[in-house]
């Protein structure tokens, strides 16, 4: 007798191992905002700790309600090649807990919380370019209207089946287009509307804590595991697996070859090279690192690493303050990153699509990689800077000078990082005591 023909094995299933695994991913990436705040965090000036802390953590709450409300449904709805629309989807009312996203074996339910700690993250990127100088407040407000304005149609361009984009074929696995090009772009374009520091270029303004700045690079990259495999949204068929090893192999890479130019370069290797050099290759593979080999992630890696180590230092020759360095890792390295793939995809991977080193295609790939990251990039730099200019106009953008000097973060929280006026604890409390004693005993005498 003939087997029975089993219909509902042609339509996909719900795997709780997936469903689990991508669970497990969205909770590493919402480690990412708070790990990224420990890396900006320490990078800034000790007055402007805690509001470069804050710049991050705000967009944990400001995004996630955008999202429940509406974001979700203008991302990844049903629409138009530029913008989705599904009014199932807002205020997640209309939702099945049981529903399977798009043909995969996760719930959309998995799916949309997975998305929704990706669009938190990339507006926390821009804060890093605009330290020392934002009002809280207008920050704020910039953070909702950026998210709608920009960074939901960009990602339904890029990552939604009906994106223009996507239907092209450009190559994005997990946000070198839609998170760090669109970032980078986003904080030029600010930058160049507010303006520099007070003292840019003539004061030293160096990190306050490496060792916050290492932390917080190291909590970066143990999420970006997250970010980069739970991208694939499963782990059936090696593809996850893949991601995985080159979203290690390239940040070792780049934090290697940023070392090597600084030692080159200034004649030593910096802690904050070492942090900066492993963004840099997180940055760079988190396009490419489903098509191209772990040898291809190794140069995507090693490139990055040189490109944006030497970056940085162009905001000194054109006078563009970008704080710490948003542009020069996040924008440049998302840029590599996503043409790369033009040049190392194997065809073997998330896509059958070959690069300029593999296939007989020529350039075909590549071309397409240079109209996803040239429309993103445009689109971001401008809608942003017309974005900021309107709310500087109107509310205000920038602290005042005597506020910035003095330090954003008693004038905007009304607290500082570091109470150092405590009796007692350690030796900076011991040698006020035993000052405030001498003086005591002088008086006495």
């Amino acid at each position: 007798m003939a087997p029975a023909i089993m219909l509902a094995a042609e339509a996909p299933r719900l795997s709780s191992a997936n469903t689990g695994f991508m669970l497990i991913c969205s909770a590493l990436v919402m480690l990412m905002t708070p790990a990224l705040a420990f890396f900006y965090g320490g990078m800034v000036r000790v007055k402007s700790t805690l509001n470069m802390l804050m710049m991050s953590f705000i967009s944990l709450g400001i995004v996630t309600i955008l999202w429940v409300l509406y974001g979700f449904s203008l991302a990844f709805g049903n629409g138009n090649s530029l913008i989705g629309y599904n009014a199932d989807w807002i205020g997640l009312s209309d939702i099945g807990l049981t529903e399977l996203w798009d043909g995969y074996t996760v719930p959309v339910f998995v799916f949309m919380v997975f998305q929704l700690m990706f669009a938190i993250l990339t507006p926390a990127l821009i804060s890093g370019a605009l330290a020392d100088r934002v009002k809280f407040s207008a920050w704020a407000l910039f953070v909702a209207l950026w998210a709608t304005i920009v960074y939901l149609p960009v990602a339904h361009w890029v990552w939604a089946s009906d994106g223009w984009a996507f239907k092209l074929g450009v190559i994005d696995f997990a946000g070198g287009t839609a998170v760090h090009i669109n970032a980078g772009a986003a904080a030029l374009g600010v930058i160049l509307v507010i303006g520099k520091r007070v003292g840019f270029k003539r004061d030293p303004m160096r990190p306050h804590s490496l060792p916050l700045v290492m932390l917080g690079a190291g909590l970066l990259w143990f999420g970006w595991f997250g970010f980069n495999a739970g991208s694939w949204l499963g782990n059936d068929d090696g593809v996850g697996a893949l991601m995985f090893v080159n979203t290690q192999v390239a940040t070792a890479a780049a934090m290697l070859a940023w070392l090597g130019y600084e030692k080159v370069r200034h004649g030593a290797c910096t802690t904050l090279g070492a942090a900066s050099g492993a963004v840099a290759g997180l940055v760079a593979i988190t396009p490419s690192g489903g098509a191209v080999s772990p040898l291809g992630a190794i140069a995507v890696g090693a490139i990055a690493g040189v490109a944006c180590a030497a970056a940085v230092g162009l905001k000194f020759r054109f006078g563009y303050d970008d704080s710490l360095d948003v542009v020069g890792v996040h924008m440049v390295g998302g840029i590599l990153g996503s043409l790369l793939v033009g040049f190392f995809a194997t065809g073997k991977g998330q896509s059958t699509a070959t690069g300029v080193f593999y296939g007989d295609h020529g350039f075909d790939q590549l071309w397409k990689q240079c109209a996803g990251v040239f429309a993103v990039l445009a689109y971001s730099l401008i809608a942003s800077a017309v974005l900021a200019f309107l709310l500087d106009k109107t509310l205000g953008m920038r602290v005042t000078e005597d506020e910035e000097i003095s330090g954003i973060d008693q004038a905007e929280h009304a607290e500082t990082a570091y109470d150092f006026s405590g009796a007692g604890g350690g030796v900076a409390g011991g040698a006020t005591a035993a000052l405030a004693a001498a003086q005591t005993r002088k008086v006495d005498a």
